[in-house]
């Protein structure tokens, strides 16, 4: 076994590399960088190779304590809220409807799953996790657990996002489905406009290229440093408010300095630690443990089913009601259980590209807006009795 820190640190770099080398070949395009690296941390962590939960080692402690915050505060600062008026009003409004039919699903659904006996100590925490990533995706599903600890039951946090994955699969070809049968039976007229303006902001939101100077990158980790340590004095000061909620307020107020959100390199340093964190998680998975508990894994399982099918319900009957087009109605709802990046490909599957800027916006929108939620519904479901 590896011990030190710089021989753990080589490996889970080595796990990154593996995972998105993995993830450009056509077997393993769909099963995603993150999930990937979790995997094979797991499989390299219960053979030994490095350390598991047990026994404890303080790299892991620190990228839960450092590099995790770091990473989404770095994913926020591309948040350009301005932009958000050039996703246009029909897909704000679905994106909205689609928010909401989340947070309703995620209270039905624990509801239903009898949560609090089903899941175990974390129940509401997955209800917020769950709430957080259906609204904006995984950014936001990060945070919670970060917030709440579930990211150091690395069981639990595995199972969640096999579940989570799994249903968003499915939700990708239900969302490309839908609009293709119900244009059969209910059509809808579509405009299709797009300005070579927004040809060139799509392309900024989509390139995983940057050109990046030493100066960019000081300046972002010096911003983010400063944002982390704020934000951990105000939550002493102000103890009501979660730190992660400061630091998603924080790095939303700096996004919208153009000076900053023009800063290159946060997409890069950002995913980096987002891949670094989850390989821990990975590490901390107790594969024994996970498959001797296969029950936990079919109630998460059927609680994410019933979350998105009432998001779906939800949704699509309102945008019937609305006379909606059903290509804005799907991206839309896509941008909320899957992420700017799922709202980017449906809306190229559905040969929709005046809708593609429109999605990766009210995506972003979503990764704004998603843990405030995500630790609203965690914290309603943990106080009510009614669950």
């Amino acid at each position: 076994m590896f011990s030190d820190t710089l021989s753990i640190l080589a490996v889970l770099c080595l796990n990154i590399v593996i995972s998105e080398w993995l993830c450009e070949k056509p077997f393993f395009r769909h099963v995603g960088t993150g999930l990937m690296v979790i995997i094979i941390t797991a499989i390299v962590a219960n053979l030994g190779i490095i350390p598991a939960s047990s026994p404890a080692t303080p790299l892991y402690d620190g990228i839960f304590a450092y590099i995790a915050p770091l990473s989404i505060f770095l994913m926020l600062l591309n948040v350009n809220l301005n932009s958000l008026k050039k996703a246009g009003k029909p897909m704000l409004i679905m994106f909205l409807i689609g928010s909401i039919a989340t947070m309703t699903g995620a209270l039905v659904a624990m509801w239903l799953v009898d949560g609090k006996s089903q899941i175990g100590e974390f129940y509401y925490a997955l209800g917020g996790m769950y709430t957080g990533t259906y609204i904006g995706g995984s950014i936001n599903f990060n945070a919670v657990a970060l917030h709440y600890g579930v990211s150091q039951q690395g069981g639990l946090f595995s199972a969640a996002t096999v579940a989570d994955n799994i249903i968003t699969a499915i939700w990708v070809i239900a969302t490309l489905a839908l609009p293709q049968i119900l244009n059969r039976k209910f059509p809808r007229k579509k405009v299709m406009e797009i300005s070579e303006e927004n040809k060139v902001e799509t392309h900024k939101y989509t390139s995983d290229i940057e050109s990046v100077r030493p100066f960019d990158l000081a300046f972002l980790l010096l911003i983010s440093f400063a944002g982390i340590r704020t934000s951990t004095w105000l939550s002493s000061q102000i103890p009501q408010i979660p730190t992660i909620l400061w630091l998603t307020t924080i790095a939303l107020i700096l996004a919208q300095v153009p000076a900053v959100n023009r800063l290159k390199g946060h997409k890069l340093l950002g995913l980096l630690g987002v891949y670094l964190f989850l390989a821990v998680i990975g590490a901390y998975c107790d594969v024994p443990a996970l498959i001797k508990d296969g029950k936990l894994a079919v109630v998460l399982l059927a609680f994410v089913t019933i979350l998105v099918g009432i998001h779906g319900l939800i949704i699509y009957g309102l945008g019937a009601l609305m006379k909606q087009d059903w290509d804005i109605v799907s991206i839309a709802s896509q941008a909320n259980v899957g992420g700017s990046a799922s709202a980017m490909a449906l809306s190229r599957s559905l040969d929709r590209n005046d809708l593609t800027l429109p999605g990766i916006l009210v995506g972003a929108l979503g990764n704004a807006t998603g843990t405030y939620w995500g630790i609203l519904i965690a914290e309603l479901i943990k106080n009510s009795g009614w669950f």
